[in-house]
């Protein structure tokens, strides 16, 4: 089972980019998925996360220019960045809460990471 994550790229201030994740793999649930960002000699961060029943929950950062969504039915997340500036600039990571199996408990996983460069 892997997350796979796509989207990262370069753009201006004040454009955008929609990062995308898909499970791969047999699954028996996805239970929480979000996004989470490292800038070079800085920790991880949660950028957005959502439940599976679409609660979500932003770093007041990125609050009215990110829109986090989900298929539950493709077991994908997907992060809409409008309106970039430059501190968004980093490594852009999915991570999932998975339930591989009905009598296994929740394990999380990470796609690879995403680079994302907000710059002129």
């Amino acid at each position: 089972v892997q997350l796979q994550a796509s989207g990262g790229g370069l753009v201006q201030p004040g454009g955008s980019l929609r990062l995308s994740c898909a499970v791969s793999g047999s699954i028996f649930s996805a239970n929480g998925m979000g996004w989470y960002r490292q800038a070079p000699a800085t920790q991880r961060e949660l950028v957005a996360f959502i439940t599976r029943d679409g609660t979500t929950n932003y770093a007041d950062s990125v609050k009215g220019r990110f829109t986090i969504s989900r298929d539950n039915a493709k077991n994908t997340v997907s992060l809409q960045m409008n309106n970039l500036k430059p501190e968004d600039t980093a490594v852009y990571y999915c991570g999932a809460d998975l339930q591989i199996r009905s009598w296994f408990p929740s394990s999380k996983y990470w796609g690879q990471g995403t680079q994302v460069t907000v710059s002129s």
